[in-house]
């Protein structure tokens, strides 16, 4: 499975429910990676997109403990082994993690592949990313030049899991 993200410097990913920064190549490159695959959100995650709606030409799967939770356009899943279950219905490299924090956190070991979006700057966040860069089970195997918008400075990065 893959994990998709735009972190700043120190790994942080969102505040208020809302994206750091909205960077148009870094959204492409979030839909060139999504588009025909399964992305799996948490529900905040969800009710951040625009018009509180399932993101097109994908398969969209909410994880959320609300059951009362419905949209006629997602899959719900309440907790992580029922996730898991849903999840073996499709190629594991098909499947993307869009977040937030707390489904990043608990979906890391089932993934093998982090595609990141590394932002040079620090902002004021809530929500954060694990740090891969900490972490001796991911190693970084592509990046690309730096990129800029406007003033802000960032790369894409892929991590895979070692074996």
């Amino acid at each position: 499975m893959n994990l998709i993200a735009a972190v700043d410097k120190n790994w942080a990913i969102g505040k208020n429910g809302t994206l750091l920064v909205n960077i148009p190549e870094d959204m492409k490159l979030f839909r060139e990676e999504t588009t025909g695959k399964v992305v799996v959100m948490g529900r905040k995650t969800f009710d951040s997109l625009p018009n509180n709606s399932a993101l097109i030409n994908r398969t969209n799967i909410v994880l959320t403990s609300d059951r009362s939770f419905n949209n006629k356009d997602c899959l719900v899943a309440h907790d992580i082994p029922s996730l898991l279950e849903m999840l073996k219905e499709y190629d594991t490299k098909d499947v993307y993690i869009i977040g937030g924090g707390q489904v990043y956190k608990e979906m890391l070991p089932y993934c093998d592949t982090a595609h990141i979006t590394k932002i040079d700057y620090k902002y004021e966040a809530d929500t954060f990313f694990p740090n891969l860069d900490e972490n001796p089970e991911w190693k970084i195997t592509a990046n690309s030049d730096e990129h800029t918008y406007f003033d802000i400075c960032y790369e894409f990065v892929r991590y895979s899991r070692i074996k």
